[in-house]
């Protein structure tokens, strides 16, 4: 069966998640100062990113709600046990810097077009309403006729739920659809476990996953779906 339609990661896949992060963080902390227990804004930085991830994998098991898994973000970084009332307001500090650096990848917009016939929807391990906002401020919430998120659904990626969900929203089979993302094993290898065609977008070029069909950016992406494996691990597209 052909792939009728592409399913889409946000972060760090369509929109440049880590670079507008980095971006707002520095600016936050050349107003405010570096936090005592950090030598260097480097420092700082690198601990924001990781800190991020350990409490976004906390929001993704459901171990945290949204704003929960904000507060626990702030609390650390500062290591000041702070009133929520103080955390959020850290954090909407944070994000006016974070929302004036959002973009999208240079290459979104030219591959969108390039598949406009095949139909596109977004699987997200956020919530739909952060998300669809994002999508609206970039421009391009109308190139997607499904959008579904881990918060609305109660299951989130890799469970092979969130992907089924999606495929149901677009009433599609699995084998029908295929899933782009930058994680390999929550996005990718998530997707393969349910029965889609996933794709790991390398944007770094780790490498080091022979069993994933792997791009490394998104321009290699439409020969990929109509039948060209030379981006990936041998596969059927088409």
């Amino acid at each position: 069966m052909p792939i009728r339609a592409v399913l889409w990661d946000i972060d760090d896949t369509l929109f440049d998640y880590s670079g507008a992060d980095r971006i707002a963080m520095a600016r936050l902390l050349e107003l405010e100062g570096l936090p005592a227990r950090y030598t260097t804004p480097e420092e700082a930085l690198d601990a924001w990113r990781v800190i991020t991830a350990r409490h976004w994998a906390r929001f993704a098991a459901g171990e945290a709600d949204f704003g929960g898994q904000r507060r626990d973000r702030v609390r650390e970084f500062l290591a000041r046990d702070l009133e929520d009332a103080e955390a959020d307001a850290w954090f909407r500090r944070h994000a006016a810097h974070y929302e004036a650096a959002w973009s999208l990848f240079p290459d979104v917009i030219p591959v969108l077009d390039l598949l406009d016939g095949y139909r596109h929807g977004v699987l997200s391990n956020s919530s739909s309403g952060h998300q669809d906002r994002k999508l609206v401020a970039l421009g391009v919430r109308h190139r997607f006729e499904a959008l579904l998120c881990a918060v609305e659904l109660g299951v989130s990626k890799p469970e092979p739920g969130a992907f089924h969900a999606a495929c149901e929203a677009l009433a599609l089979e699995p084998h029908e659809v295929a899933y782009v993302g930058d994680e390999p094993d929550i996005d990718a290898a998530g997707a393969v476990a349910a029965g889609l065609k996933g794709i790991w977008l390398d944007r770094g070029q780790r490498g080091g996953r022979a069993d994933l069909v792997r791009i490394t950016g998104l321009g290699q992406l439409p020969a990929l779906l109509s039948g060209d494996t030379r981006f990936g691990a041998s596969d059927t597209f088409g």
